[in-house]
This record gives C-alpha cells, structure tokens and sequence, in this order.
C-alpha cells in the first residue's frame, strides 16, 4: 500500500477535498498521456516478497516490529498484521542476468529478516496461507499498529455494514463471519511487476490477464485454511471474501467487489482503468497530496499523483495497473498479484520468469488477444487454475480447451523460452528456472499438491494440528537448506512427503491449548429433538455427550450418557405433560461448564476434575466451536507419555 501518512476518519469536508485531489491526479495523467512523457521502450521488472513470521511450535509470531528494528534494512516493511513483513526488491532491466539477479536479492533480504527474527526466537517463512493460522490469531490486536490499517478496517467494514462472510468449498468446507480485515492477513504472495509503455499498456495489460490462469495452474501452494482443505490456491477465494465491502443490498444489485479479475478486455490503457475504479469503488482512505499536480507540471516537472496511488492500492485487481516516478521519469507497470509465496525462493523466480516469458513471447504471436479469445475463457480459466492447479482444464485461443500440463508443455513453455531468449536472458537461465517448471507440471507437484498429498500420507496420524505443524516444519526445513546452500536448494517437485514429528517439546507445544486437539467434527441435537435421537446419535457415534445447539448455532446445553440412564431407570416414557415423548430440552444440562478454544490443557483438565464433568463444550462467543471429553484428554495424555518414554 505504500508509505502513505493516512488521515484517520476523514470527515466529509476531507472526503470532498481528497476527491477533488484525485480528479486532478486523473486529469494530470490524461495530459502525462497526451504529451508523451510516459517512460516507453524499457523494459524492467520487480517483485514484492510477502512472508510469515513463526515461533518455535511454527505458528504466527506477531514480531514483526521487533524484526524491522533488528533487521534495520529499508527494503522490508510492516504488512497488516503483526506476523506478517514485506520487501520491496529493486527494479531491474528485464534482460541478462535479472533472474539470477533477482533469485540473490530475494535470498539477501528474506535471509536478513530471518537473522533478524531468529535473534527475538522466531522465523520466516514461504507459503501462500500459513497451515498452522487459527481464528484465535486473526483478532484486532494481531494487526499492525499503524494509522493507515487501522482505518482500512474501520472503513471496510462501515462500507459492509457488519462482519466479512467467508464460503469456500473445496475439499472440505470454511464457512464463517469475522469482524475485522485480518481474514487479509492468511494470504502472503510473490508479486512481479512489469514496466510496459503507455501505448502497449492495453495489449499487454490484456495478454497478462490471458497468461495469469496458466501460469498460476503451475504455481499454486495454499490449499488449507484454518485447517480446511479447499482450493490449490485458496489465496484467490479468500483475499476477495475478506475485502469485500458490499452490503447484502449491493450484491443484489450486482456491484463489483474490491478484489476482482475484471469484467472485459482493456481498449483504452491504463486510463480507463484508473477511471472505472475511481467511478466504482469509493474513497476509504484519505492523505496529505501535497502540491496541485498541473503545477508540478506546469513547472516541467513529473507530479507523483499521490491520491491516485493511495486509492489504487484501494482497489485489488489480480492485474493491477500501477504508475510511478523514478529518477523524475513517469512509468506504467503491470503488477501480477496472483502468485503466492513459497514454496521455495527458487520456485517462486521460476513462476515470474514463466510469466514474464510469456509476456515477451506472446506478445508477437497474440498482439490483440482481446481478438482470439473471449473474456470470459480468460476468467473461467483463472478461477479454474485456481480452484484445481495442473488439474484445471484451461480453454485457449480459438476456443481449444486443453488440460493445463499439455497447454503449458505443448505451447506455453516453448513460447517462453522464446520470450526470454527475445529479451536477451542468459540462456543458462532460461534452462535453470524453465526447467523448474517443466519439471513441476511433468510430475505434477506443485507446492498445493505436495501439501495435500502430505496431509494425505499422514491420515490417521496424530491430530489435524500436529499434520499442519508438519507441513510447516518441512517447508521451513528446505528453505532454509535453501539459504544455506546460496541458492541450490531443492524446488518443490523433488520433496518427499512430510512427516510427523517426534520430537517431545514439539509434541508439547501442539496440546498447549484446548484449541489445538479438540474435536470439531460434531454431532449436535436440537431442544425440541426427540430423546430417542438424541440416544442413537450417542450409540451410533459411540459418545457418551451430545451437545444441544439452537437453530442459530448457540450452545444451549449438553445431553450425557447420564441422563439418559436416569431417564431409563425412572421409567419415563412420555414428557412431563403427558403430549408426547420427551423432548432433550427435558433433560438436557441447561448450564453446561464451557471453555474457549485458547484456554490452556491443564486448565481443562482442572476444570474437569473440580466441576466432576466429562466433557467441555468449546465455545467463541456463544457460538460452539468443538468439544473436549476424558477420552480426548487420555489421548493427549498417553501420546506425551509415549514420546517422554521413548526419548528416556
């Protein structure tokens, strides 16, 4: 978003001022446009690392002020929240030895953010939605306590009207409400950028949205969210549901979110880009814009059209168009946001010089392919890459559908190699990070495959918490083969599966919380529910407790095998009134002992002793979110008791 000094609740007289800011910077580009003092026939590149911080059990660690302070380097800044950092790589021209180039400055400074994090016990690390992130870690205090994100939340959510919905349905399914923005903060990815002319900015811009599904098919790494297995790349579902800021009403009437992939092919430039977001998606957040641009013009000069950057880092296209001022020179770039981060930094210079490749390849071949294929094959192609990665069936020029490893075998990786030799890259990379790619997409495993055929080695192994953590140890574990090998680390395509931990402090730290073993697969009855259901529920599902929820979701009371016992020695065989067979609200505990998901183990474990229960319903405000019986707490007691023994 920038280094912008965000006013806080800007009232109207603002708004209006900020506005009228914003036309003008409109208006002073228009004429940067007509005069030709946009920055053309040079090409550079330049990316954007997003990273994870983790603590020793590798769940978020919200260090990352403590990590700036120590890493003391100006190319990393904060993110949204506090577990999250980004860097800001140097543009380069797109030509020689700029991915090798690249590939060492990415190394350089995650590598020193990662010294910096070790030095307060925590570390960084790659991956496009952290396995191990839980609800708990998305609360307010986790943002980053800056000016500019807490007014993003306030103002995304007055424009919502209440909390952000997530629905996504994958393999399992995440349906839930949060009321703040740090739903955002679970996606960390690799941006590329591309300065292109003002005058190509339409084509290319078009040809970029053509290439993202393909390149994205060989390139997703985020298929679990807060546990669930959804889509490889689970990043594109979210990041649109966490910004989404229409009311119910304004989905009704079709209104656009803030995160989208577009709605047709560019005609005219960056321009009517810039114009169709201002036009749509109102001003959340206002600055300081410094002098009117059409006198930084007037005197010769370059404006930096500061409105009109702050909004547009408002406004999240997948291809996003970007203006800049370097060296008092104008520029445009294509900024490519649907890459994620990770696996490992070889993989994720591999992924832009196949975008980048293709930029420059395709450009001859397709020089309108806004004329070759309909729009509409461009978007279904990128949700479909996105939803199922190499799996996807991807429709091409000419309406040819093709499954995405053929498509990117047959035509893709030929044209972007072409591409590269084109722009004069060495050709020994060009063989390096290509063939990353043509490695990946033959045996099909890219970082979202690995991880779900991990989780599927792993079936029936420990707990859901325990296979995520052993995700993230084995990510952590190559990339940091990676950075002590200078670069010569393994890509995703040769990892084997990851495995569980034995190590007894590990195991340890995955029971610290009730939140992390607790059982969330539930079987609930309803007050009004007959007892007989309730009693083959417990008999089918060989449970001695069954929660009892209203038709909101609140927990209301627990039904025990107890009950049921002294329903059956009382001989009851008709409700108190003599209507009909006794409902569970009958004899149902009405005022049943919960706990949180982050209360610790031992806690739950007094609590049971004292209050002489033998489960404890596990509740997020009055909502039931899990279950904690004796036998859970015997499993967690005989699986530490075993790695104890078998260390001594």
């Amino acid at each position: 978003m920038g280094e912008h000094h965000v006013s806080e609740q800007a009232n109207e007289e603002q708004l209006q001022s900020f506005m009228r800011a914003l036309l003008d910077d409109v208006e002073a580009l228009e004429r940067l446009l007509q005069e030709d003092r946009i920055e053309s026939g040079v090409r550079r590149i330049g990316a954007e690392q997003e990273m994870f911080l983790v603590d020793r059990a590798l769940r978020p660690a919200p260090l990352a002020l403590e990590v700036l302070a120590r890493a003391a380097d100006d190319r990393l800044t904060t993110e949204l929240a506090r577990f999250n950092l980004e860097a800001n790589l140097t543009p380069l021209p797109f030509g020689g030895d700029c991915l090798r180039r690249l590939e060492a400055e990415l190394s350089d400074v995650v590598g020193r953010a990662a010294e910096a994090a070790r030095a307060v016990g925590a570390d960084v690390l790659l991956a496009g939605i952290l396995p191990t992130l839980r609800t708990g870690d998305l609360r307010l205090e986790s943002l980053t306590p800056a000016p500019r994100y807490h007014e993003l939340n306030r103002a995304l959510l007055e424009l919502r009207q209440g909390h952000f919905r997530v629905s996504i349905h994958g393999l399992d399914e995440l349906e839930m409400t949060h009321d703040n923005i740090l739903l955002e903060s679970c996606n960390t990815s690799f941006q590329v950028h591309l300065q292109v002319g003002a005058l190509e900015f339409a084509p290319l811009y078009n040809l970029a949205q053509a290439v993202t599904a393909p390149v994205l098919a060989a390139a997703v790494n985020s298929p679990l969210l807060l546990g669930q297995r959804l889509w490889h790349e689970t990043r594109i579902a979210l990041f649109e549901s966490s910004v989404d800021t229409r009311p119910s009403a304004r989905e009704v009437r079709q209104h656009k979110p803030r995160v989208h992939f577009g709605d047709g092919w560019v005609q005219g430039g960056a321009l009517e880009l810039f114009r169709e977001d201002i036009a749509r998606f109102r001003v959340i957040m206002t600055a300081e814009t410094g002098e009117p641009p059409l006198s930084v013009l007037a005197r010769g000069e370059v404006p930096e059209l500061k409105a009109l950057r702050l909004h547009n880092g408002t406004v999240y296209r997948w291809n996003r168009p970007c203006y800049g001022v370097s060296g008092g020179v104008a520029h445009l770039r294509i900024e490519s946001r649907a890459l994620p981060a990770g696996p490992t930094i070889l993989d994720e210079v591999a992924n832009a010089a196949f975008f980048f490749g293709l930029m420059s390849g395709l450009a001859a071949e397709h020089p309108r392919i806004d004329l070759e294929m309909p729009f509409e094959d461009a978007k279904a192609n990128f949700f479909a890459a996105a939803r199922h990665g190499l799996k996807a069936q991807l429709t091409w020029t000419c309406g040819r559908s093709f499954p995405a490893p053929e498509l990117i075998l047959s035509h893709l990786l030929p044209a972007a190699r072409g591409g590269l030799a084109a722009a004069g890259i060495d050709a020994a990379d060009i063989d390096r990070y290509l063939g990353v790619i043509e490695e990946r997409v033959r045996r099909g495993q890219t970082g979202a495959q690995w991880a779900l055929g991990s989780l599927a080695s792993m079936a029936g192994q420990g707990t859901s918490e325990l296979q995520c953590r052993a995700l993230c140890a084995a990510m952590l574990a190559r990339q940091q083969e990676e950075a002590r090998s200078g670069g010569a680390g393994r890509p995703v395509h040769t990892w084997e599966p990851a495995a569980l931990e034995a190590d007894r402090d590990l195991l340890r730290d995955s029971y610290r919380t009730v939140g992390q073993f607790m059982s969330t697969d539930l079987f609930t009855v309803r007050p009004t529910d007959i007892v007989d259901f309730a009693a083959s529920v417990m008999d089918w599902r060989h449970v001695r407790h069954v929660p009892v929820e209203d038709d909101q979701g609140r927990l209301v009371g627990v039904v025990s095998h107890r009950a049921l016992l002294r329903l059956v020695a009382r001989g009851v065989a008709a409700a108190p009134n003599g209507s009909g067979p006794p409902t569970v609200a009958s004899i149902m505990r009405t005022d049943p002992v919960t706990i949180a998901p982050e209360t610790p183990t031992l806690e739950a474990m007094r609590i049971m002793r004292e209050q002489r229960v033998g489960c404890l319903p596990v509740v997020a405000g009055e909502r039931l979110v899990g279950i904690v019986t004796e036998r859970d707490l015997l499993d967690v007691s005989a699986t530490l008791l075993e790695a104890f023994l078998r260390e001594a």
